[in-house]
């Protein structure tokens, strides 16, 4: 059994959503209407990540949502990835805050769980400052 074809069945099993870097948008971004004030989303809303370091990966939510996903401790080698899963935790599927979700790390033998801290969503200007530090990069 190849590791990639372990990876994606453990993922489906878990109930994992995977994100690669490139992947199309998932429909209409309804997160924040269904949640009321709240500014969450739906792991399966995802369609895109970047991450700068070993702390903290950004999630694309639509076209012009940003999430800041702050993981708890240090998640080693998520900033080299390509793809990525994101669990929710808990007793719902929406991730609106800390401890609502955690990135799984695809790895050789298992893959690597890391715990998300802190969920904030970027604002208009931080969106277009984010992309823009990115195209620079």
């Amino acid at each position: 059994m190849s590791n990639r074809f372990a990876f994606a069945l453990a993922a489906s099993l878990l109930g994992t959503t995977i994100v690669t870097a490139c992947a199309p948008a998932d429909g209409p971004d309804s997160a924040s209407t269904r949640s009321g004030d709240r500014q969450c989303f739906l792991p399966g809303q995802v369609n895109g990540f970047h991450a700068d370091d070993d702390d903290h990966v950004y999630v694309t939510v639509g076209a012009n949502r940003i999430f800041r996903l702050e993981l708890l401790g240090s998640c080693p080698d998520v900033d080299w990835q390509t793809r990525i899963g994101i669990r929710s935790r808990g007793g719902g599927s929406w991730v609106c805050q800390g401890l609502d979700a955690e990135i799984v790390v695809p790895d050789r033998n298992f893959p690597r769980t890391c715990p998300v801290g802190n969920v904030r969503r970027l604002s208009d200007e931080e969106v277009r400052s984010h992309r823009e530090r990115r195209r620079n990069d």
